[in-house]
């Protein structure tokens, strides 16, 4: 599920979806990259078929034989970002910059409520129970690579919703995808669209041709 913009030399992003979606859910994304002139590549994978070892793996081959020797990014969002920081420390190159939208960086509260639930475990897999285990959290580690962190915080706030008055994006707050001491962007959406975010996409690119070596 690739795509080029003809005659471009652009650098390779490399995109990776949440839990229960697919590579569909990113295509506006990568349609909007490809226009500022970079080489898309889709990572597909199923958290309620697949393990989460061959799958980091397979997340690993797929970077390695898209970029080779080329500039690269990493974009995830939600899961993609957890299955993104357990596969970069196998490759040989690092991407330039690493850009994660709502990752979970602890024990997800909304997952460990869903855990209990069977159809939960089903429909998430393996992966799912990764995320409401906080020993597993803390064994990820931080990219040493440049970042941007965004959460999305037009989630329902109230004394009687489950974050109570905290930002959040309906399914994580804003806690909840701080990364260490990296600032955390935050962007008027909600979980499942922040990858649409024009604000995020334009964010990117600008770093992108900040970098050396950019044209």
């Amino acid at each position: 599920m690739d795509a080029q913009r003809p005659g471009s030399a652009g650098v390779h992003a490399i995109l990776v979806h949440g839990m229960g979606r697919t590579p569909v859910s990113m295509l506006l994304l990568a349609k909007r990259l490809r226009a500022a002139g970079m080489t898309t590549h889709l990572f597909a994978y199923s958290a309620a078929f697949e393990r989460w070892l061959p799958c980091v793996e397979r997340l690993r081959k797929f970077i390695a034989a898209r970029t080779g020797d080329q500039r690269f990014i990493v974009i995830g969002h939600s899961l993609g970002c957890v299955l993104t920081r357990a596969a970069l420390p196998h490759l040989a190159r690092q991407p330039e910059l690493g850009v994660f939208l709502a990752p979970p960086t602890k024990a997800s509260s909304y997952a460990m409520k869903l855990a209990q639930w069977r159809l939960f475990r089903l429909l998430t897999g393996e992966m799912g129970q990764l995320l409401a285990r906080q020993d597993f959290m803390d064994t990820l580690p931080v990219p040493d690579i440049p970042l941007r962190v965004y959460a999305g915080t037009k989630g329902p706030r109230g004394n009687w919703m489950p974050f109570g008055d905290e930002p959040n994006d309906g399914i994580l707050s804003v806690k909840e995808v701080q990364l260490g001491e990296i600032p955390v962007q935050l962007l008027p959406t909600i979980h499942t669209v922040i990858m649409n975010s024009r604000q995020m996409t334009d964010d990117i690119v600008r770093a992108v041709q900040a970098r050396p070596g950019h044209g």
